[in-house]
Order: C-alpha cells, then sequence, then structure tokens
C-alpha cells in the first residue's frame, strides 16, 4: 500500500473529491482526518473508511479561521501521532462578473480557496520538518491556469492556489517536503449543480456542455483522487512544485 503508516489530513472532506480522496487515502494505508463544515457529513464519510477496515476521525470545522486549522492539525497529531499527508481541498465558487461580486463574496472565496491552504502550511509545515519532511497536495483548477467566464472570484483565487504551491515547493523542499496542485476540469459532483443554481441554468443542459471536452465526458471523483494519491506518495517522490491538470484535455 502507497501510504501505509501515513497520518493524513483531507479538508473539504465530506463530499465530492474530498471523501473520494479521504477513502482512496485509507485504502492505501492511511490514517485519515476528514474535515469538513458539516460534521454529520464527515462523520459518514469515517463510518464509510471504518466499514472498509481503516481508520479515520472526522473534525468539523471552518478552514478559513486560524483557530479551526490549529485544532485541525493538534487533533490529527492526537489521533495519529503526527502529520505527513496534507490534502488542502476544501473550496467554494461564485459564479459572478466583477461586477457582480460584493467584496464580502470575494473575501469568502478567498479565505476558503486560498487563505486556508496559507493557515495549514503556516502550521503544519514545522510538524512535517520536524519528523523528516511529508506532502502536501493543493486543490487548483483548470481555470487557475487559464480563466473562464463568470467566475472572477474562483479563477482569481485558484491562481493564487497554484502559484502558492510553487513557493511553498521552493521554500520548503530543504526540509523533505514535497508540495503539488491538482488541477481538476469539471468533475462530476455537486459543485457543478451549484454551478448552474447560481447561473439560472438547466443542470442537464449544464452538464452536457461540462461533457464537451476531447475525452468526451465529465471526469469522475475516483479520477482526481487517484492523482492525488500519486502526488501524496513516494511515487511521485521527485515531483514538487508542479501544476498536475486532470481535465480529460480541456484545456491541453
Amino acid at each position: 500500500m502507497r501510504l501505509e503508516n501515513k497520518k493524513a489530513i483531507v479538508t473539504g472532506g465530506a463530499g465530492g473529491i474530498g471523501r473520494a480522496t479521504a477513502l482512496a487515502f485509507a485504502a492505501e494505508g492511511a490514517q485519515v482526518a476528514v474535515v469538513d463544515l458539516r460534521a454529520d457529513a464527515a462523520e459518514a464519510v469515517v463510518e464509510e473508511i471504518r466499514a472498509a477496515g481503516g481508520t479515520a476521525v472526522a473534525i468539523a470545522a471552518d478552514v478559513s479561521n486560524e483557530d479551526d486549522i490549529q485544532r485541525i492539525i493538534a487533533t490529527t497529531v492526537a489521533e495519529f501521532g503526527g502529520v505527513n499527508v496534507v490534502f488542502n481541498n476544501a473550496g467554494i465558487i461564485r459564479r459572478t462578473t466583477a461586477v457582480e461580486t460584493t467584496a464580502e463574496e470575494w473575501d469568502r472565496v478567498f479565505g476558503v480557496n486560498v487563505k486556508s491552504i496559507f493557515l495549514m502550511c503556516k502550521h503544519v509545515v514545522p510538524i512535517m520538518a520536524e519528523n523528516g519532511g511529508g506532502s502536501i497536495v493543493n486543490t487548483g483548477s483548470g481555470w487557475g491556469l487559464k480563466g473562464g467566464g463568470q467566475a472572477i472570484s474562483y479563477c482569481a483565487s485558484k491562481g493564487a492556489v497554484v502559484n502558492m504551491t510553487r513557493a511553498l515547493a521552493i521554500d520548503h523542499g530543504p526540509q523533505g517536503i514535497r508540495v503539488n496542485s491538482v488541477n481538476p476540469g469539471d468533475v462530476n459532483t455537486g459543485m457543478l449543480l451549484e454551478e448552474a443554481r447560481q447561473l439560472s441554468q438547466d443542470a442537464n443542459a449544464f452538464l452536457a456542455e461540462s461533457a464537451d471536452r476531447p475525452l468526451g465526458r465529465m471526469g469522475q471523483p475516483s479520477e482526481i483522487a487517484a492523482a492525488v494519491v500519486w502526488l501524496a506518495s513516494d511515487d511521485s517522490s521527485y515531483v514538487t512544485g508542479s501544476a498536475l491538470v486532470v481535465d480529460g484535455g480541456g484545456i491541453a
């Protein structure tokens, strides 16, 4: 198993890509802290992991809050004895232009999508460094690399994630800490339906448009999870600072 005896944190772990990755981490031998704002949903993922013979703990938290970030890390260390792997996956989207976006919406998107990663890395890097290193994977987006329409705060935040990842990799590579981003295209999760709702579009038409890419379909959460497992494991031991695109050819 590629993550045997690793201690992992997954934010946004109660659904979609986060849930799929938490399950994949556990299947590969990791002990997993499933973090989400929704306590019941995080606990449900933990129950799935335990039912399959794995080890996990649910932590309800707002990842944009520094006190909550410190509690997440402290709980993981208390439960498992350390932290080797972090998947900074929590994210939200607002489908609006600059004119339509409020300052409060902008701050909330950046709080969840960007500030949370900064805070997690600020507090987890010293623990990883003390224990010989680790792997951090951040969820970017294809739109963080090329931009997209009616999503200015989301595009800007994901662009920040990609470049912050590179900066973290440069700063902390000497401590044995690898930092990479995974950049999905449209994935079959609840976020796509939320986007359709925000844009007042028919859900079926929106999903059909999302599948319009060279591979002819949307991605599945498990396919993104497989990429994250690779980045988290020693299989990618010479990979850091990368922006791995997993999007069915949408930006190729």
